[in-house]
């Protein structure tokens, strides 16, 4: 759910229109152009990695439904894109008490005028079966009512943290001496991509998201323009077995803006914890965003997960923004 709270003259009631499974070149292109004119007005993406993923790349029809309303849309007519939803379904044998997750986007010249009402709508009445939780990226005023109007009450909460000087952080969590046997070392495409998979899996077998990615998800992620092998970092062991990782991402500055650098994401393999790995990774990643002339450093964490966000804090990232998650209250 994005922002929805500025006041254009009277817009004309938006067309709706409803497509299943990934989208055509033409579609995401448009749809890129609505997120980035959001995320310019608002300050964060309002689609995750994994949505754009899905909407490349998925041919179930059941999966993926993608909502779109468009102004003066009619028949030899483009229109213009005003807003889209994503609805994305559980896997097939994903376990009864798996969800979907919905993001919806609003373009900031056509806010309040019941776009976000209508799509979200559409989404609930097509997915009636399916339970939906729906991300608030950045969770403004609007979208905190859009959820409570729709009978959604949070349930997650994402932090994003920013460490903008290096300066502030405690010494001594910079320390990077390497344990006994540990070699850091670039990820290789293709010669890494199933030791990484398995990997991953295991250092999150607890999360639903990160945990589930397959071989399709991680082509997706190393198709995309701002993958940087050297910046995706294995710590493995003497055997060359995988025992943690550091996956950076660099986000291009936009409307004059600075680029963004980001912990993506920080995984260790259960048998390798408790021996610093995961600060150790951490450090180094930042280090390597530090050396491509990155000012700023960007991360999301579970505001419950205490561990990591001592962590964090420890090393000079301070609280920027926040994500929240909404269920439908029971």
């Amino acid at each position: 759910m994005d922002r929805t709270d500025s006041t254009p003259e009277a817009l004309e009631a938006p067309a709706l229109t409803v497509s299943a499974g990934r989208l055509d070149a033409r579609m995401l292109r448009d749809l890129r152009a609505l997120a980035d004119a959001a995320e310019a007005a608002d300050g964060n993406p309002p689609f995750s990695d994994q949505t754009w993923v899905e909407l490349r790349t998925t041919d179930d029809p059941d999966r993926v439904r993608t909502v779109t309303a468009w102004l003066d849309h009619a028949p030899g007519r483009e229109g213009e894109l005003a807003g889209a939803a994503v609805a994305v379904s559980p896997e097939h044998g994903a376990g009864p008490h798996a969800a979907g997750v919905l993001e919806l986007v609003v373009h900031p010249n056509c806010r309040s005028q019941g776009v976000a009402t209508a799509m979200a709508r559409e989404l609930s009445d097509l997915l009636t079966s399916t339970p939906m939780q729906a991300w608030a990226h950045g969770n403004h005023a609007a979208a905190a009512r859009l959820a409570e109007q729709l009978g959604y009450t949070p349930v997650r909460e994402l932090l994003r943290l920013r460490l903008t000087h290096q300066a502030d952080a405690d010494a001594a969590a910079w320390n990077e001496d390497l344990p006994e046997g540990v070699t850091i070392r670039s990820f290789v495409p293709g010669a890494d991509d199933a030791a990484w998979l398995e990997a991953n899996a295991a250092a999150f077998a607890h999360h639903p998201e990160q945990g589930s990615l397959d071989q399709t998800d991680l082509d997706a992620r190393k198709a995309e323009p701002w993958f940087d092998p050297a910046g995706f970092l294995l710590a493995v062991d003497a055997d060359g077995s995988v025992l943690g990782y550091h996956w950076t991402k660099i986000h291009p500055g936009l409307d004059g803006h600075p680029p963004l650098g980001e912990v993506y994401v920080i995984g260790v393999v259960p048998q390798a914890q408790g021996r610093g790995l995961g600060r150790l990774l951490t450090v180094l990643g930042i280090r390597y965003l530090q050396r491509q002339g990155v000012a700023a450093v960007m991360l999301y964490v579970d505001s419950d997960n205490s561990s990591a966000v001592k962590l964090y804090r420890r090393l000079g990232f301070t609280r920027w923004d926040t994500d929240v998650m909404y269920a439908p209250a029971s």
